[in-house]
């Protein structure tokens, strides 16, 4: 039996970032908090953080049972330790993907029908990252899948639940949050290149290679700072969002310096602080103006 403790490592905490970021810039972007639905804000967030852990659950049992993650770096993999039996952790990542389903309904029910048929695409697109016959992720689809999901879907879904409303500077928001969020695959992808070639797992960073890998990564944390000065047309308050800069640089350091395997492990946290960085700052900015 895996300890309270190890659950919490095998959720993987560190991601929780790409769950919030999106729907405090989602709520950001409506820009008149009088407009704002709360308690729609709040079942949004129940519903990004209860998905993202699925994911996490899901990916950890799928990769679990290939035996992906037989020699692992990184956080700890309940069925790759041995910690949790397999059955155990796919049944905690279809216990969060069914919160996130009730939240996420009374979402469609209170504001539009046609939110099932995203909330279902959302779980099908989490289960199938790594699940089944043909894992989409597992042929280098996986930072495509983060940035729709985690960036558009989820930053346009919360301003139009939260605030009726979808518009460009929804959209920018959607592509910055996207980008980042992509970039903690990549980087976590790269870190695993080595043991992804030996199982079989052909990610994008697989695919690249380590230097293309590495100058994607640092591309993809430059487009919130570019979408921050882009904003400037709805306000110059939208430039709060370059305070994310040195967050970003940090990030981008052991990156550029080369580092392998563990020594990458601070650009994930790095990378994941200074999304959610951006993300406040931006909707402070946009909601002060």
């Amino acid at each position: 039996m895996a300890t309270p403790k190890q659950w919490l490592e095998g959720a993987r905490p560190r991601t929780l970032p790409n769950a919030i970021a999106p729907v405090v810039v989602g709520v950001g972007a409506v820009r008149d908090l009088g407009d704002v639905v709360w308690w729609k804000a709040v079942l949004a967030l129940l519903v990004a953080v209860a998905f993202i852990i699925g994911v996490n659950f899901a990916n950890d049992y799928s990769d679990g049972i290939r035996g992906t993650d037989d020699d692992r770096v990184g956080p700890m993999r309940l069925v790759g330790s041995g910690a949790a039996s397999p059955g155990a952790v796919k049944r905690a990542a279809f216990a969060c993907f069914a919160v996130g389903a009730v939240c996420g309904l009374v979402l469609a029910i209170s504001t539009a029908w046609w939110l099932v048929a995203v909330g279902a695409i959302c779980i099908a697109g989490a289960w199938f990252y790594t699940g089944g016959s043909k894992p989409y992720g597992y042929i280098g689809l996986g930072e495509i899948a983060v940035f729709v999901f985690f960036g558009l879907v989820a930053v346009l879904g919360t301003q139009y639940v939260v605030g009726d409303l979808v518009d460009w500077v929804g959209l920018l928001c959607a592509i910055a949050i996207g980008s980042i969020s992509s970039a903690v695959l990549v980087v976590n992808n790269l870190r695993d290149i080595p043991t992804d070639t030996e199982s079989g797992k052909v990610t994008l960073a697989v695919r690249l290679g380590d230097k293309r890998t590495r100058i994607f990564f640092g591309a993809l944390l430059v487009v919130p700072l570019v979408v921050s000065v882009v904003l400037v047309l709805a306000t110059p308050w939208a430039l709060l969002g370059l305070l994310a800069a040195p967050l970003v640089w940090m990030a981008l350091k052991p990156v550029r310096a080369g580092a392998v395997g563990p020594g990458l492990i601070p650009s994930l946290g790095g990378t994941g602080q200074a999304m959610l960085l951006w993300a406040v700052l931006t909707a402070v900015g946009l909601v002060v103006g």
